[in-house]
């Protein structure tokens, strides 16, 4: 039995070592410019909340920003499918969203258009909600 060379893309142990805190690394940083690009636009921008996965990386620099990050952590002990509080706030939106039937794929190559796609449905709900109106769906055709 002749053994495999090994690939290029094969982490040892040891070399994992030396990407690990890279990556690590460029994560924090991916992290911290969006939580600059997002404080340049909105300054007024006080509490944040975010994922379990941005409590380490984010956290010190959104202090120094003025803003304060609340992690949605689950509740100790639960198991299975638990609706976080302000996450299935978020996922209710994206499922509002989908409802429009241009925004249920990825059809616009720019991002600008996606974005004022997302807030014509917006305006579209609102007002529908406003108004009292059913919001007919493509669904069932």
């Amino acid at each position: 039995m002749t053994r495999r060379a090994p690939y290029p893309t094969d982490l040892s142990d040891e070399r994992w070592g030396l990407i690990g805190p890279m990556l690590e690394n460029w994560r924090a940083a991916r992290h911290h410019r969006a939580l600059d690009t997002a404080y340049a636009r909105f300054p007024r921008l006080r509490t944040l909340w975010a994922d379990s996965a941005f409590r380490t990386t984010c956290i010190e620099h959104a202090a120094r920003l003025g803003i304060a990050i609340e992690v949605v952590q689950r509740a100790p002990g639960s198991r299975g499918f638990v609706p976080l509080p302000r996450r299935w706030t978020i996922e209710r939106t994206f499922g509002w969203l989908m409802m429009f039937r241009r925004l249920a794929r990825d059809y616009e190559t720019l991002p600008a258009r996606s974005a004022a796609l997302i807030q014509l449905r917006m305006i579209d709900l609102m007002a529908r909600r406003l108004t009292g109106e059913s919001t007919p769906t493509w669904r069932g055709t």
